[in-house]
């Protein structure tokens, strides 16, 4: 009993802080994902009030919050949609591994960490955090925004070269032949490729499947469903995040609009758990040895996502503003980089990988945040000051006789991407 009483306690306290944090945020028109890490780091090993009882539930919760953010999300399009955006963006795919995952191995193989480090380190710069992301699109009223499938599409082609990833990573940690390393990315491809065509091809079906009139009985087997297909998806060494979102790609209509009203909740909740759970595993000690290369990973690539996003907006017809945003969303990186950490400290490649992708995340789930709220703002202030430079040297040269520079067409006020925006 007197475990269970603690339990109850720690708790509570942890969800009582996480409102209050939220409803601050709330005020001050912010992303509480940033308060939410802080508070992690408080209830964290070395922390001003560690957790103990409640620390395993927190964990399960994290996992769940996850899923259930990528679930909300991937709601939000239809299996057609996803098909076409992969169809258009898989040249943005290209261009996002390129940019995000060299600078990880070169800083890798400059700090002396040998070639299998840096194809792990690799992977943790590469990859944004699809947790952060949708959460931080839903509090800026951005999910119908035109840029957003642009977003998507980048996400979702990472998330599923993980699939393809994970399994190479796998094996050059333990060792393994090439034998077996292939039969194992062949199992994690097939399987990734099943699920996806099952929510293409059968998504109408799963729907009827799904559907009832009685929320309890929807809100049940929608989430039985989800939670099912990513238990299996990551038993199989495909990532549950993918599983779920492609649960969600296959709902559509009615089915999808209820469990959208349904999960809401269950989503906030458990997403904030999630980011409390990441900062529990950071101890606070450990950051400053590997502050400098985490920072300086953390600038570069900030902004070569940011170049990645704008590049890929650009190419699918997105306005200015909508660019900026675009690449300023795509900043954040969360739980796959720790996973990836995760396996590399577990095999005993490196003991200064670990703290360095620690403070490389946490540095950019703080900024990200800020980022996809920033970046278009201060793009839009830059070049309205460059032009307004360029406007007096435009009217010297005609008043001089010369040709002078055309005008260039100004902007809308009105941004025609925010079709979804709240404010």
């Amino acid at each position: 009993m007197h475990s269970s009483a603690v339990f109850l306690i720690e708790f509570g306290a942890v969800i009582l802080v996480l409102g209050l944090l939220g409803r601050l945020a709330g005020r001050l028109q912010f992303s509480p994902i940033p308060l939410y890490l802080l508070a992690g780091l408080a209830f964290g090993e070395g922390g001003l009030l560690p957790l103990g009882a409640s620390e395993e539930f927190v964990a399960t919760g994290a996992e769940i919050g996850v899923i259930l953010l990528l679930l909300m999300l991937g709601l939000e399009y239809t299996a057609s949609d996803l098909v076409s955006n992969l169809k258009t963006q898989y040249p943005a795919g290209l261009v996002d591994a390129v940019l995000n995952a060299l600078p990880g191995a070169v800083m890798a193989l400059l700090l002396g960490w040998g070639p299998v480090a840096a194809v792990v380190l690799a992977g943790v710069t590469w990859i944004s955090s699809s947790g952060v992301i949708a959460k931080v699109l839903g509090d800026l009223g951005r999910l119908g925004n035109r840029e957003t499938p642009v977003i998507l599409s980048i996400l979702v082609l990472e998330d599923l070269a993980m699939a393809v990833y994970l399994p190479i990573v796998t094996a050059l940690l333990a060792g393994a032949g090439l034998a077996a390393g292939s039969v194992t990315l062949a199992i994690a491809l097939g399987v990734a490729g099943l699920v996806l065509f099952l929510a293409v091809r059968y998504g109408r079906h799963i729907s009827r499947f799904v559907s009832s009139d009685d929320p309890e009985k929807l809100l049940l087997v929608v989430l039985g469903l989800t939670l099912l297909v990513a238990g299996i998806a990551q038993q199989l060494q495909v990532s549950a995040a993918v599983g779920a979102f492609l649960v969600g790609i296959a709902l559509s209509g009615e089915v999808a609009e209820g469990t959208h009203l349904l999960l809401s909740p269950l989503r906030d909740l458990f997403a904030a758990v999630f980011f409390v759970f990441f900062g529990l595993h950071t101890d606070p000690a450990s950051i400053p040895p590997v502050l400098l290369p985490a920072m300086t990973l953390a600038v570069l690539t900030a902004g070569t996502k940011i170049a990645t996003g704008y590049w890929a907006a650009r190419r699918a017809g997105i306005s200015a503003r909508g660019r900026w945003r675009a690449g300023g969303t795509l900043v954040a990186r969360g739980e796959f980089s720790i996973v990836i950490a995760g396996l590399a400290v577990t095999a005993g490649i490196e003991p200064s990988l670990g703290p360095l992708a620690t403070a490389y995340v946490l540095i950019l789930v703080v900024l990200g945040p800020l980022t996809a709220r920033w970046t278009e703002p201060v793009a839009r202030r830059v070049t309205a000051r460059l032009a307004g430079r360029r406007e007096p040297a435009a009217a010297a040269a005609v008043e001089g006789g010369g040709d002078g520079v055309a005008e260039e067409p100004r902007e809308a006020v009105d941004d025609p991407d925010a079709v979804g925006r709240r404010s």
